[in-house]
């Protein structure tokens, strides 16, 4: 049976309250030049989270335009099975830095920022069309009183794992990347445990840790008045970009930049 992301996650939210298994601008700031590199930055180390359907990989294009500047890229994969199991895989990341880290999340990887960004490690947050929860919040409550797209349908199994729809993939979450990226990105989808939009928050790095958000104004996985009110609600920096929901691969350059102005900020700060 199809369902919108919305009616699922509340679904998945009333699903696991029920059997108590809760676990734990706007213009974009100056562009730094490509290949500048940044030079004894007091936060050098980037850890980029993936959100649901997909993997690591489509931050290559973030990655290679953030290393070309100096920076150290770690990707998380996360496993998508839990809360707890994907905080566990980004602390894992922030525990190997080196140093000062920039947190950045798309999507539902926002949620993931949210609740392991408390780490010593991390100096400011990036939300990349990312949810943004508080603490004791689901991440299905922040869909309350807002309408997800038609474009955006999710396929759930009977172990309630779910998928975009294989037909409107290209549609809902990355209608501005080209035929051939679109149906690699469809091709690689990973599912996610539905019943993770249930799970209550513990704690909420953004009213401790700077934020950014980058907002993708042609975003179908969401309503676009929910990611404005999330960005506002956290008090995040935001620049907007005409981009689908895959904004973090098809707009690597402004994410980038967005991820380079957080750094370069949060590094000012602590001098």
């Amino acid at each position: 049976m199809l369902k919108t992301l919305r009616n699922i996650v509340v679904a998945a939210a009333a699903l696991t309250t029920s059997h108590a298994v809760l676990a734990q601008a706007t213009n974009g700031p100056a562009n730094a030049d490509s290949g500048e590199v940044v030079a004894a930055a007091t936060v050098k180390n980037i850890v980029l989270v993936h959100g649901a359907f997909a993997d690591g990989s489509g931050w290559r294009g973030v990655y290679e335009r953030l290393t070309a500047r100096g920076y150290r890229v770690t990707i998380v994969q996360n496993p998508l099975t839990s809360l707890a199991d994907d905080v566990a895989a980004t602390r894992r990341a922030l525990d190997q830095q080196d140093g000062p880290a920039i947190l950045v999340g798309h999507s539902w990887g926002g949620t993931v920022i949210t609740e392991a960004g408390l780490h010593p490690q991390v100096r400011g947050l990036v939300y990349v069309s990312a949810l943004s929860p508080d603490a004791g919040e689901t991440t299905a409550q922040q869909y309350d009183g807002y309408t997800t797209p038609p474009e955006f349908v999710i396929e759930t199994g009977k172990d309630g794992y779910g998928f975009i729809k294989a037909e409107n993939f290209a549609a809902g979450f990355a209608a501005d990347a080209s035929e051939a990226d679109a149906a690699f990105l469809n091709a690689s989808q990973v599912p996610i445990n539905m019943s993770v939009f249930g799970t209550k928050l513990q704690q909420a790095a953004w009213r401790s840790k700077p934020n950014w958000a980058v907002i993708a104004t042609q975003d179908k996985a969401f309503d676009q008045r929910m990611l404005q009110d999330m960005a506002k609600r956290i008090g995040a920096t935001v620049t907007n970009v005409a981009a689908s929901h895959a904004v973090y691969f098809t707009q690597p350059e402004v994410v980038a930049n967005v991820i380079d102005e957080a750094a370069r900020q949060s590094s000012a700060r602590a001098q």
